[in-house]
């Protein structure tokens, strides 16, 4: 059960300086245009991170990025996040990102895309998924520096 009790302060500090390190080396030195929404969604990434909440960091993360990628990297565009990717010329690792998020929020009552098992017996993958979510995020976040 240790993934529905709250992490010991030490984890939840690892976890902090982690994600925080990630954004550091994302956007550098640049100067950026970013997004508010996406700024704002951020946040509450960092707190499902620290908490443990992997599925819910790649749920959130695709939301980061298609706010931040609607909002700076391509705006007024119409169309799905699938071509808004494309059109923003993000990385395509974020069409796998898109995917497993998909999987996660349309349910498929044949193939469920997370079982209670999966919850229990795979938190190191589902931790390594959230982890690269995070990368992919911040790297869609910060995509063009406005200097």
């Amino acid at each position: 059960m240790d993934h529905l009790d709250c992490p010991s302060p030490s984890i939840w500090e690892e976890r902090r300086r982690w994600f925080e390190g990630i954004e550091e080396g994302a956007c550098g030195e640049g100067s950026y245009l970013v997004s508010e929404q996406a700024c704002a969604l951020t946040a509450e990434v960092q707190a499902v991170f620290c908490a443990g909440a992997w599925l819910a960091v790649i749920v959130l993360a695709m939301a980061v990025v298609d706010s931040a990628l609607r909002e700076t990297e391509v705006p007024g565009y119409g169309g799905g996040t699938k071509g808004l990717i494309d059109a923003a010329c993000a990385n395509a690792d974020l069409h796998r990102l898109r995917q497993r998020r998909n999987a996660l929020v349309h349910v498929d009552p044949t193939n469920p895309a997370l079982t209670v098992d999966d919850q229990w017996m795979n938190r190191d993958r589902l931790e390594q998924e959230a982890r690269e979510a995070v990368r992919l995020m911040f790297e869609a976040f910060y995509i063009g520096p406005w200097v």
